[in-house]
């Protein structure tokens, strides 16, 4: 037997697959693996801002639909970009070790600032998030926010062609490739909220391909398992997709879940957090998770009751969504 697994060609979705191929490897009488890179439409339509894209599964759906037709027994990707419900017979077999979930501000050199508030007045920030833009425009209104797509290396190699003072990316894959030497700043979680499940990394398989469940939910990682299932959890209940600025982490650290989010309006002008913990302490694994999905569940309704919901509706609305 030999493990094909999905993957996308970029250089971080590659290093994620060869992880999930490392940890296998790792296993005793693990089964050889094969790449396969898969096309998505995310690639294709590199020209457009992901905040102009409607609906989701824009960097998975293609490797996913690999999965169920058999071309691929499995699919890594990186977690914050695979959609709260799968395609039926789809599962989420396994959740790596998350890498730290911060967004990360790369200054160029030359630039002299220190961090997000020394940046020059009107600086050019480049963000494919519209995430970023809402808490970059909550933070400082004066900054001239800017499309940025492409690979991190294009990215970094784009800041420092001049074409930005400064660009913002997540923490976890600068770090995963090498290149933290281009980290100026990280950013506090409260202030600029990461992505839901950002620096975790998710393999699918199929429901019924006990074999490959198998050996994928062997390296399963249970404390990050928990904190995306409670962050994933709120997603859904809140409808929220990368067309919305919602941001949410949690942390487990001693037998205790705390979950933090927020949403803030496209133009930074409002947002609204909410925040709950959770004693797990060592509760059976199944329990631990339905405990984290409601935890999730009540900090979204909680979101929705201080008036997310009509933020969402408004940034949706094509009037709400204004071009850099």
């Amino acid at each position: 037997m030999t493990l094909r697994i999905g993957t996308r060609g970029s250089e971080l979705a590659l290093w994620q697959a060869r992880r999930v191929a490392e940890l296998l490897a790792a296993r005793p009488d693990a089964p050889p693996v094969e790449l396969v890179r898969i096309r998505t439409e995310g690639d294709a339509r590199a020209d457009i801002p992901l905040w102009k894209v409607g609906g989701q599964a824009f960097f998975t759906r293609e490797i996913d639909r690999a999965v169920l037709s058999g071309e691929v027994d499995a699919a890594v990707h990186s977690l914050k970009d695979l959609g709260t419900v799968l395609d039926e017979g789809l599962g989420l077999a396994a959740v790596l070790e998350r890498e730290d979930p911060r967004d990360a501000l790369l200054v160029r050199d030359g630039v002299g600032a220190a961090g997000l508030a020394e940046l020059p007045e009107s600086a050019r920030v480049g963000t494919s998030s519209l995430r970023r833009r809402a808490f970059l425009a909550r933070a400082r209104g004066d900054l001239q926010l800017l499309e940025l797509r492409g690979n991190v290396p294009t990215r970094i190699e784009r800041l420092a062609a001049a074409r930005f003072e400064a660009i913002v990316l997540a923490a976890a894959g600068v770090k995963r490739l090498g290149l933290e030497r281009h980290i100026t700043a990280f950013l506090p979680c409260r202030e600029f909220t990461p992505a839901v499940s950002q620096g975790a990394i998710g393999v699918v398989c199929r429901q019924n391909d006990v074999e490959t469940a198998r050996w994928i939910s062997a390296l399963d990682h249970a404390p990050t398992r928990i904190e995306t299932l409670a962050e994933r959890a709120l997603l859904r209940r809140v409808e929220g997709g990368c067309q919305v600025p919602l941001g949410a982490v949690g942390r487990l650290r001693g037998g205790r879940l705390t979950l933090f989010a927020c949403v803030c309006a496209g133009d930074g002008s409002e947002s609204i957090a909410a925040e709950g913990m959770l004693e797990l302490g060592a509760q059976m694994p199944d329990t631990a998770r339905e405990r984290a999905v409601r935890l999730g569940e009540q900090i979204a309704e909680e979101l929705l009751a201080k008036g997310a919901g009509r933020i969402i509706v408004q940034q949706r609305a094509p009037a709400g969504v204004e071009p850099p």
